[in-house]
Order: C-alpha cells, then structure tokens, then sequence
C-alpha cells in the first residue's frame, strides 16, 4: 500500500480525486472522455495485479472528468483468471486513500431480457452472488460482516437516472447475477438466473461492491449490453463479439457518467 501510494503521489501530486471508476471489457473508449489524463501502467504500480485479458488496459488514468476530478481504472482482474476474489482488493484500497469517497462500476454483460437489446445500458440496483465466492473469506477482523442491503447507494443511483434522463440517454435497471466465468452461461444457466430474477448477467463488479462497501465507499454501478443470454438466439457467445458491441454502449455510458459526475462534482 505504501509503495503503491508514494509512487501515485510522486506522479500525481497533491491529486485528489472524490471518484474512481473502474472500466469493464471493451469500455477503455470511456478513458477518451478523461481531460488531461495522467496514465500510469499497473505494471509501474507495486501491488496492482495485472490482467491478461484483451480488452482491457490495465493502466491508472487521472484527470478531469465534467470538470470534475476522477481516477480511472482502466481495466480489472477477474477471479477466473487467478481463483482470486479479493484481486482488486489492491486498487481500491489506494483509491480510497487518494481520497475517492465513490466508486462507480462498469462491465459488460449478457442480457436475460428481450427489451434489453445488446448496445444498452443497465442501471444495477442491485446483485445475485451466483458463485457463491466472497473477496472477504479469510479477512481476520470483523469488517468481514459487511451489510448488502444498501449496497448500491440510492442517491447515486438517483443521480445516475438523472444523468440520464438530462442527456437524453436510455437507462435501463435490473439486477446483476454474478457467474466466476470463464466459459459463458449455458442456456439452461440463462433460464434459471431469469427465474431466481436477475436481468443480466456477468464474470465481475460483484467482489468490487463488496470490497468498496467494507471500505465505506459509495457504490454504483452499470452495465454495457453487449449480448443476449445463452440460448436466446441460438447463436454461441464469444468474448470478439463483447469486445465488438461494448463500445457502443459504452459511448451511451460515457455521456451518463460525464453528466452524473460534474452534477456531483458542483455539489461538493
């Protein structure tokens, strides 16, 4: 922690930002909206797991966001990718000391529902823990016993819908089902996340509310459309396609989060 902040500090001086996103695949176009950008490779970052999936950067990127300060993470690791749950635990832990007081999520998901064509975006109200894997198992003390119930915080999900609305954006909200990947959901996977009430579902985010929520940040969240579920179309899924469709979403979520954020910023 204390490397992984004097580094940040040497590169971004006295940068304080109050929010941190973190991008989902094929959602690095969002780092275009970012004025000014400082970036930094996690690779230069001691303790910042790297990923090796395409699509994401993997990269640090500080700036201005609406005239807001912001700090992006551009790019995460999975738990597929290590059996890791607690991989970002790194990250957001320096974000919070660099004085982020939000977290704002992004992914891509898969669709459950007809009316949420790929190229939309998902509010997340709220999530399905489908793994049953927990980025707190073996924390000693006991901020382990994180509260759920509100772990998407109303007021910046209000916020968002704003956002929205003021933009003239789509937003769409539903439940997020989180499966560890990394093969996709099969069609009778699909069918039974419809019945226990997800919306969408996914191979991320879900470890990263829980983490923020144990570090007492503000949480929410979003998803990029980029696919029906398994066996809604008969078509197979590919991680090409993902790539393919996110950034068209993600030019949709980008106009929400620059408004979301410098409506929020002006309130400070």
């Amino acid at each position: 922690m204390k490397a992984a902040l004097d580094l940040l500090h040497a590169k971004l001086g006295d940068f304080k930002p109050r929010f941190g996103i973190v991008l989902g695949s094929g959602l690095g176009s969002l780092v275009d909206q970012i004025e000014d950008p400082i970036r930094i490779s996690y690779t230069d970052v001691p303790g910042f797991p790297v990923s090796a999936v395409s699509g994401h950067a993997g990269e640090v990127v500080a700036g201005r966001l609406g005239g807001v300060l912001v700090i992006m993470l551009s790019g995460r690791v999975h738990f597929y990718e290590r059996g890791d749950a607690n991989a970002m635990r790194a990250p957001i832990e320096v974000l919070k000391e660099l004085g982020v007081e939000t977290l704002i999520l992004t992914n891509s998901a898969g669709s459950l529902r007809e009316d949420l064509a790929p190229g939309s975006v998902m509010q997340i109200t709220d999530h399905i823990n489908y793994s049953g894997i927990n980025p707190l198992i073996g924390e000693e003390s006991d901020r382990r016993f994180v509260g759920m119930t509100s772990a998407y915080d109303a007021a910046l999900a209000e916020a968002m819908r704003a956002a929205a609305a003021k933009t003239g954006t789509p937003l769409s909200q539903g439940v997020y089902m989180w499966f560890s990947g990394p093969s996709f959901e099969t069609p009778a996977e699909i069918r039974m996340a419809r019945i226990l009430g997800a919306d969408a579902v996914g191979m991320s985010t879900v470890p990263e509310v829980i983490i923020a929520r144990m570090l007492g940040l503000r949480v929410a969240a979003a998803s990029v459309i980029t696919n029906y579920g398994a066996g809604m179309t008969g078509s197979e899924l590919s991680h090409e396609e993902t790539k393919d469709m996110a950034p068209i979403g993600g030019a949709r979520l980008a106009a929400i989060l620059k408004e979301m954020i410098a409506a929020g910023g002006s309130k400070a």
